[in-house]
């Protein structure tokens, strides 16, 4: 299958699977497995923050940002369409007792130093105080924000007293097609996470970096949540590759999803903007008149193409280490094909 839904779904290489095997492993609750110490040491260095923790998920680093950030009855303040409020379940009120200012970025493509100001809270005794801002880069979108954007929010937020965290899912993404060191695009706020298990192709986990004391709630907090890990260090050795090999080839991405949006952008029927494509994933709209979208997806399917999408929306294609350049080929061809039949 041409597997085109999501990063999420690249399989670990062959020399992770390798490392796995030999990974030396010991009790992570107790702190004694070394390959998860030298994973989060790694995490540490390529971040610029003093400490990091490994932990299951995306989700999972977030919510464990925001509990050892805030008290309950606080308030934060993040995108309306960022992954925290749209893909996170409500976790920030369930886990954390916390209330959410949700920022529009429609217009602006992303939180500014406007929108910290207007939308902090603190005086007025009906209201929640903000003590934590939630940023994106890349965004959920796969935009990436430039880093004096990033610089200004989070200077907007600290004039007030907040914290700021970053949502890095693909945060060696953001970094790729910023052409900088990952610490670059991290060295304005006070905790970063990212993601294993997207681009870089480990089978399991992300990592929350911050300084140590942090770092240390954090710690206290994932085992509140049951993420208290033993022997991870069979899955910690495939995060240590993902960051030290498979960061470096992500710009093949990049290209392969610019490739795959002129590719379509030649048919008619799909609205689609090659030069908006900035890291891996491709947006576009189908306008055709009677055109099914379950039968499109379906028909792809069968001819072994995996997709996702909203129908009457968008499609997005995602572009990753288990897809070739022929695989779009074939592809685009197939896209192609049915809208002509159309």
């Amino acid at each position: 299958m041409i597997d085109l839904r999501s990063d999420t779904v690249t399989h670990p290489t062959i020399k992770m699977r390798e490392a796995m095997m030999t990974a030396p492993v010991g009790d992570d609750v107790y702190g004694d497995d070394p390959t998860v110490n030298q994973l989060e040491a790694l995490a540490a260095k390529v971040t610029g923050k003093e400490a990091a923790l490994f932990v299951c998920s995306g989700t999972m680093g977030n919510q464990l940002a925001i509990m050892s950030h805030t008290n309950m009855g606080d308030e934060i303040i993040t995108g309306k369409m960022s992954h925290i409020i749209q893909h996170e379940a409500g976790a920030y009120a369930r886990l954390s007792g916390v209330s959410a200012m949700m920022v529009d970025t429609a217009k602006n493509g992303c939180i500014t130093p406007e929108d910290v100001r207007e939308n902090i809270r603190a005086k007025d005794i009906h209201h929640p105080v903000s003590t934590l801002l939630c940023l994106e880069n890349p965004m959920s979108d796969g935009t990436v924000v430039p880093l004096e954007k990033i610089r200004a929010a989070a200077e907007a937020a600290r004039e007030k007293g907040l914290m700021v965290h970053m949502d890095g899912a693909r945060l060696f993404n953001a970094a790729a097609a910023l052409a900088v060191p990952v610490s670059e695009v991290v060295k304005d706020v006070d905790s970063v996470m990212f993601c294993l298990s997207k681009g870089l192709c480990a089978p399991v986990g992300s990592m929350l970096c911050g300084k140590k004391d942090f770092i240390a709630r954090a710690r206290r907090n994932r085992k509140v949540l049951g993420g208290g890990l033993r022997q991870a260090g069979i899955l910690a050795a495939c995060g240590i590759i993902a960051i030290e090999e498979m960061s470096k080839r992500l710009k093949d991405d990049h290209d392969n999803a610019k490739y795959l949006a002129k590719m379509l952008s030649d048919f008619e029927g799909i609205k689609i903007n090659p030069d908006s494509v900035q890291t891996n994933m491709v947006w576009a709209k189908i306008e055709k008149p009677g055109f099914k979208d379950a039968d499109f997806v379906n028909y792809l399917k069968k001819r072994g193409v995996l997709i996702n999408g909203d129908p009457g929306l968008y499609y997005r294609f995602v572009t990753h280490n288990d897809v070739a350049r022929e695989d779009l080929e074939t592809a685009a061809n197939l896209i192609g094909t049915y809208l002509e039949s159309q």
